[in-house]
Order: structure tokens, then sequence, then C-alpha cells
């Protein structure tokens, strides 16, 4: 399962500090003092309401809708996200319209036009820009696997297995509790058993000692 961005609307406070992040990180130099208005591109973006304000960013869908419309199979899965080849965009915005979250977005340069969205920064070794520098903690970048290791780790009485092994051990588990139901004697048994055990003698019955 790809990995993905949330945010925490209860912490974010609105501060835009995210969008500057990921712009700069997808600078060449990287210098915030360097960027200019038309420069300026962030794959996050802050919306705000009346009651609260939060960050949207690409969910990096599994069956990506963006990546089902595009007419030349610009975008596809890499790195472990949702990548937009560049090179083959021809910003038709199918794209854009496809997203049900508002997460793609079609930038026009004097070169092209082309389509631009979170990449989880996979440039950068240390991760996503935006989830580092928010002050308040508001943005995580989930990795399901992950959660699912720490999850078995923490439950008293599994072991520690993954994948094959962990498929494996479960199938022999469940081998071992049919056979023991398949040994053991069931209830019914037990009582037939206790039934004619308990059953008077015929004889003793008639009368005939």
């Amino acid at each position: 399962m790809n990995r993905f961005i949330i945010a925490d609307a209860t912490k974010c406070i609105g501060c835009r500090t995210c969008e500057v992040a990921c712009a700069v990180s997808h600078q060449e130099n990287q210098d915030c003092a360097a960027l200019s208005p038309d420069e300026f591109i962030s794959r996050i973006r802050v919306i705000k309401d009346h009651t609260y304000t939060t960050a949207v960013a690409c969910h990096q869908c599994e069956d990506a809708p963006c990546a089902n419309v595009c007419p030349v199979d610009a975008i596809s899965r890499e790195h472990g996200h949702i990548f937009v080849e560049q090179s083959r965009c021809i910003g038709c915005k199918s794209c854009m319209l496809a997203c049900p979250f508002g997460a793609m977005e079609v930038v026009s340069s004097r070169k092209k036009a082309r389509a631009i969205k979170c990449d989880l920064c996979w440039h950068r070794a240390t991760g996503p820009a935006c989830v580092e520098a928010c002050p308040t903690k508001a943005l995580q970048c989930v990795d399901v696997e992950k959660v699912q290791r720490h999850r078995l780790r923490q439950q008293p009485g599994l072991k520690r297995f993954s994948g094959v092994s962990q498929r494996r051990d479960s199938a022999l588990c469940l081998c071992r509790m049919r056979l023991k139901r398949l040994i053991r004697p069931t209830n019914s048994t037990k009582f037939n058993i206790l039934q004619k055990s308990c059953r008077p003698d015929k004889r003793s019955a008639s009368g005939n000692f």
C-alpha cells in the first residue's frame, strides 16, 4: 500500500509553513530567498474555513483516478507513491477533473503546462519537507505496513512474524486446532457413553437374578 500524508485539523494553525517548505524542497538550490512568485509551486495546499484550517495533499490512491484517466499514461506508481512523468504530460487537465480531493494542479509556464502533485519528497532522505517543517506537528506521513508491524509487536502473546512466515504459522495453528477437535470426543459422544453405562440390565428389569 502506498504511503500518504494526513493532516490533523485540530493542530493546524494555517501558517502555510508546509507550503513554503514544499516549494523550497522542489527547487534546485533549495533556497527560500531565491523563490519568486512564478517559481513558488507548492504540492500541498492549506484551506481555511470559519471553524477550522487544514492542509490538503495527494492521498496516493491505490486505484488512482488521475492515473486511470490520463490519455498518455503519464501518471503511474513509482517509489511508493503516484508519480507524474513530466516528459509525457501534455497538460490536458484530465487528472485535475478526476481527482476527488482537488490535489492535482496543472501549472502553465512559457514552455508547457504540466501536472503537479505531492511526490512525498522522494528525493529527500529525511522524508516529506512539509511534515518536517510543520511547527505544530499537524502533518504525518503514514506508512501502513510499518503501522501494522508496530501493532503486531504491541499485542501480547503474538509471535513477531511477518509476510510468509506469519501466514505459515497461522496455517499451522489452524491445522493443530482442527486435529484436536477431531481427536477429542465431542459432548454428544460423552453423553452416549454415559447413557450406555447407566442403562439398566434387561435381566434385572425382568426380575431374573
